[in-house]
């Protein structure tokens, strides 16, 4: 794809790659379009993670959720919360539509994705 760095495989390497079920769903003050989501990450254990998401989700809609997450991008504050990771979620250019990545069937939480 033009324009678009190429990963060597090594780099790809890097990333942490899990599934993640949110047991939390919170508003954040003052954000238009983040959610703050508490993860349960298996045996990694509970992470908080902000996600900009709200106008195409409702918070009832992601309760439970499996999602896949990128565990070990560092740390960055938003909004005053530390988010610890990033979901993966497929979107238009322009970002008109975000959607989820989603997994076909259960398996546990912290499960690695390669």
């Amino acid at each position: 794809m033009e324009g678009v760095a190429q990963l060597e495989y090594k780099d790809w390497q890097k990333a942490d790659l899990r599934v993640a079920e949110i047991k939390k769903v919170e508003e954040i003050e003052g954000a238009d379009k983040l959610f703050k989501l508490t993860l349960d990450v298996g045996e990694i254990g509970t992470r908080t993670i902000c996600a900009g998401i709200k106008e195409f989700y409702e918070s009832k809609d992601l309760a439970n959720k499996k999602i896949a997450y990128l565990s070990n991008l560092a740390p960055r504050k938003m909004k005053g919360v530390e988010s610890q990771g990033m979901l993966l979620a497929a979107f238009t250019d322009d970002e008109a539509k975000i959607v989820l990545l989603a997994l076909d069937s259960d398996i546990e939480n912290g499960s690695q994705i390669g």
